[in-house]
């Protein structure tokens, strides 16, 4: 088998790997994420988390075989070490990169409703104060 064709296998297995195993922990701990985002909806909370996997892992496959191809030809075992830590590393800092997007989004979709949440008394207000404090004069005396 041509050394090229083994770093190929390589970096598909680990890639394919790596993007199977981040989605599952991000689906697995950011739906009690988005269960807070969405104040408390479990069903949207599911949904939303289900659609955010599926773009995750069509993002990341995509951009893995985009970048299976390589320019030079591999000759030797140090060849095919190289071509591989470039290949992964990219992988990982894409990866890295589209975990910080997705935090980043729900935090500020999470932060706007926690300000909206905070903007609405805790009672409804009943009415005008008035002069009906201990401050207040007396009107009988």
């Amino acid at each position: 088998m041509d050394l090229t064709v083994l770093a190929y296998v390589v970096y598909l297995v680990v890639s394919i790997g790596l993007t199977v195993w981040v989605a599952r922990t991000l689906s697995r701990n950011g739906r009690i994420f988005l269960a807070d985002v969405l104040h408390g909806n479990e069903k949207l909370a599911d949904a939303v988390n289900h659609l955010l996997v599926v773009g995750f892992y069509l993002v990341n496959l995509g951009f893995v075989a985009l970048y299976l191809s390589g320019d030079d030809a591999i000759s030797d075992a140090r060849e095919v070490f190289e071509a591989l830590s470039v290949k992964l590393g990219v992988v990982l800092l894409v990866l890295g990169i589209l975990h910080l997007g997705n935090v980043w989004v729900l935090n500020k979709i999470r932060r706007r409703g926690m300000m909206e949440r905070e903007q609405q008394p805790p009672v409804p207000p009943q009415g005008f104060a008035g002069e009906q404090g201990p401050w207040a004069t007396p009107t009988g005396a």
